[in-house]
C-alpha cells in the first residue's frame, strides 16, 4: 500500500498516543513515561485499569471513547483480538497503529497465515496505516516515543533507521548513541504486511531532520517498488543496508522471524548497488559507514595518507586500507623534501605511512600541514592513542591532538578521519568513547580499529562514485 506521508508524519511525531491492551509489567506504558504528548491507555480488565490509573495514565475501555484524534496507537493485545482493534482504529481514524502483537505468518501455521491475511486485507481496503505486525514500532527520542525503556530521550540526531528486527532497531539506536551519533527517527516494522520498507524509506527520504539512512532488511514484498524509491532517495542522501539471511541457514531463520522470502545474496547486493545503496555485512560496518558519510567531506579518490603510528602499526594500517580496496602511495617528492628539512628518521619514517616515532611527535602540526597539501593523496587518516592508563597530562595532550586534527579538517578539502589504537580495558574503552565524541563534535569521524575505519572509507567512496556516475 502506498503510504500517505502526512499520516506517517503524524505517527512519527505523535502528539496523542494510545496504548491498547498493555498489562502485567506494562512494557509500553512504562516506555512512554517521558512521552511529551498526551498518553492514553485502553484496557477492560478492572484490576489492570486500577494499576494503570495508579501510574497516572487515563484509561478508557474503548479506543472510540478517547475524546480527541489519535496520532499513533500501540496495539499489544492477544492475536484473537487484533481484527476487533483494527476496526476500532479505522472507525476512530487513527493516523497509524503499531501492532506489537505477533503470531502470524512467521509461525508457519495455517491459522497464523490466515489471520495475517485477514488483518492485511482489511487494513489495505480501509487505507489504514498498519505498522507491523510483530514489531517494536517507532522511536523518536526528541518527543520521548520509544521502542523500549532503555532507549534515550530528550535529544535528536541526523540518523534515520528502518529495521525488520525490533532487537536490531533497539541495539542500533543504543550503540550508535554510544558512538556519538543519535537517531532522528527509527522504525521496526516486523512482518511489514501493509507498509513495507519502501514506504518508510520514502518518508525518511523526505524528512529534513534525517541526513543519512540505515536499514536492516530480511526481504521485501515489492522489490521493484523498493528499488524505485531507493534510486530517488540515494540521489539526495546516503542509504546503507544490512541484509539478514545471507546464508541458507540464515534464510530459514528469516522465515521464522518475519516470514520474509529468501533472496539470493548476489542478486540482492547487485540490486542494492544498482539502486545506489551501500550494502554492508553487520552492525559495526553499518554504524561505521553511516558515521563516515555523516562526517567526512565527499570522498572522490582512493589514495590515502596514513600518519601517527609506529613501525608495526604502520604495517598493519597499510594492510588494512589496501585490503579494503584503497591505495597507500608514496608521497610526492615535494613532500619528501619538506620532511627532509626536519624529520628524524631514528625510530621514524615519512614514506607513507608516516611513522612519527617519539622525536617527531612535537612536530605533528608541521607534519599535518605537509600531508594536507600532498598532491599524491586524496584522504587523510590519523592514528591516535586511546589509553586511559596513561600518565598525568595525557588528557591535555590528546585534547591538543583533537584540536589540531579538527583544525586540519576545517582547512583542507580532503576527507579527514581518525583510527584509535586501544586495548580492551574498561578504562581505555571509556576513554575512547570520550575521544570519539570530541572528534565527531568537531566533524571528524573516529573508528575503534584500523579495519573498521578502512572499510567505512571505502564504502563512502563507493557512495560518492555512484553519485558521480
Amino acid at each position: 500500500m502506498k503510504a500517505d506521508l502526512a499520516k506517517l508524519d503524524r505517527a512519527f511525531n505523535a502528539k496523542v498516543l494510545a496504548v491498547v491492551g498493555d498489562s502485567g509489567f506494562f512494557q509500553w506504558l512504562r516506555a512512554s513515561e517521558n512521552f511529551k504528548g498526551k498518553l492514553y491507555s485502553v484496557q477492560v480488565n478492572p484490576k489492570t485499569i486500577k494499576q494503570i490509573e495508579e501510574m497516572g495514565v487515563k484509561n478508557y475501555t474503548s479506543l472510540l471513547d478517547i475524546p480527541e484524534p489519535i496520532d499513533l496507537a500501540i496495539v499489544t493485545v492477544g492475536r484473537k483480538y487484533v481484527l476487533q482493534i483494527l476496526e476500532d482504529c479505522i472507525r476512530k481514524d487513527v493516523a497509524a497503529a503499531h501492532f506489537f502483537t505477533a503470531g502470524f505468518t512467521e509461525t508457519d501455521t495455517e491459522d497464523g497465515a490466515d489471520l495475517e491475511r485477514a488483518l492485511t486485507e482489511r487494513a489495505i481496503e480501509a487505507g489504514f496505516h498498519l505498522i507491523g505486525p510483530n514489531c517494536m514500532g517507532i522511536f523518536n527520542p526528541a518527543i520521548g516515543l520509544k521502542q523500549n525503556m532503555g532507549q534515550y530521550v530528550g535529544t535528536t540526531g541526523p540518523l534515520g533507521f528502518i529495521s525488520q528486527s525490533g532487537t536490531h532497531a533497539m541495539n542500533f539506536s543504543l550503540e550508535a548513541h554510544l558512538q556519538g551519533v543519535d537517531i532522528s527517527k527509527s522504525v521496526s516494522f516486523g512482518n511489514g504486511t501493509v507498509l513495507d520498507s519502501a514506504e518508510y524509506l520514502e518518508y525518511l527520504g523526505r524528512d529534513e531532520s534525517t541526513k543519512v539512512i540505515g536499514m536492516y532488511l530480511e526481504g521485501t514484498r515489492d522489490g521493484r517498488r523498493l528499488l524505485e524509491v531507493l534510486r530517488e532517495v540515494s540521489r539526495k542522501k546516503p542509504v546503507v543496508i544490512w541484509k539478514g539471511g545471507r546464508t541458507e541457514s540464515g534464510s530459514r531463520a528469516v522465515a521464522s522471524h518475519t516470514g520474509s522470502l529468501a533472496v539470493s545474496q548476489d542478486i540482492w547486493t547487485a540490486a542494492m548497488r544498482q539502486g545506489g545503496a551501500i550494502p554492508v555485512l553487520g552492525m559495526d560496518e553499518l554504524i561505521d559507514t553511516l558515521k563516515a558519510l555523516l562526517y567526512l567531506k565527499p570522498v572522490y579518490g582512493d589514495r590515502v595518507v596514513l600518519a601517527g603510528g609506529s613501525g608495526g602499526q604502520s604495517v598493519a594500517i597499510t594492510d588494512a586500507f589496501t585490503e579494503a580496496g584503497l591505495e597507500v602511495p608514496p608521497l610526492s617528492q615535494e613532500s619528501f623534501d619538506k620532511f627532509d628539512e626536519f624529520f628524524s628518521v631514528i625510530g621514524g619514517s615519512y614514506r607513507n605511512p608516516i611513522d612519527t616515532g617519539n622525536p617527531n611527535r612535537l612536530e605533528m602540526q608541521r607534519i599535518m600541514n605537509i600531508i594536507e597539501q600532498d598532491t599524491n593523496t586524496d584522504n587523510i587518516v590519523m592514528l591516535m592513542n586511546a589509553s586511559g592508563a596513561g600518565p598525568a597530562g595525557m588528557e591535555d595532550q590528546r585534547d591538543e591532538e583533537v584540536k589540531a586534527v579538527a583544525q586540519m579538517r576545517d582547512r583542507t578539502a580532503k576527507p579527514v578521519m581518525v583510527c584509535l589504537q586501544l586495548t580492551m580495558l574498561p578504562r581505555v574503552i571509556a576513554d575512547a568513547r570520550t575521544i570519539v565524541k570530541k572528534l565527531q563534535d568537531a566533524g571528524v569521524p573516529a573508528f575503534t580499529s584500523l579495519e573498521r575505519g578502512a572499510l567505512a572509507l571505502r564504502n563512502a567512496l563507493d557512495y560518492y562514485r555512484f553519485r558521480q556516475g
